[in-house]
């Protein structure tokens, strides 16, 4: 049977507003821009002029604290970014899991989808049997189509659980990870 949904807990990588990804936005400090004194744009400062030929004046020395303070605060968002990132990614483990589980289910149909032009050719030449061109047409797209929906189980029927392998076939795994994409969709239009 599967877990009920309800009392599980939410995995790492699982979209939500509880995720880890959620508390980092919310730890996240918020960026600061500072403005060089003076009007912009009045071509004058109201610096006096240094006698140093290698000093910088007061309203250079603000832009270059205003650049750089933005270089920072971008440098900052890069980095968060990079957090919630690791923090959502899908374990090792488990993306191998769901790539064997999308080859045997997607993988079967399409070469069956794909053998079906070369038996029919066969067929046709060399055992001299009249078959029509739709059928060989609406069973060709009948393998393709099993293919693209055999991607999709491939994915929701692995198990998402690092730990827990789950069965050859994958309808409880299905089931519960089915109902998780659900509830992440009816939380995305609810808000």
């Amino acid at each position: 049977m599967a877990p009920d949904s309800s009392s599980r807990q939410r995995l790492p990588f699982e979209p939500g507003k509880k995720g880890k990804g959620a508390k980092l936005d919310a730890d996240a400090p918020k960026a600061s821009t500072t403005t060089p004194p003076g009007k912009p744009g009045s071509g004058k400062s109201k610096a006096t002029p240094s006698r140093d030929p290698n000093a910088i004046s007061p309203a250079a020395a603000a832009k270059a604290k205003a650049i750089s303070s933005k270089a920072k605060a971008r440098a900052e968002k890069k980095t968060q970014a990079q957090q919630r990132a690791a923090a959502t990614a899908i374990p090792e483990v488990v993306s191998q899991r769901m790539l064997r589980r999308m080859l045997a289910f997607s993988g079967v149909p399409t070469f069956l989808g794909v053998a079906t032009f070369f038996v029919s050719y066969g067929l046709i030449v060399k055992g001299n049997v009249e078959l029509p061109p739709y059928a060989v047409l609406l069973v060709t797209l009948g393998c393709f189509g099993l293919g693209v929906v055999g991607l999709t189980y491939g994915v929701l029927s692995a198990s998402w659980d690092e730990d827990r392998p789950g069965d050859w076939l994958g309808l409880d795994e299905f089931q519960v990870n089915f109902g998780r994409m659900t509830s992440a969709w009816g939380q995305k239009t609810k808000g």
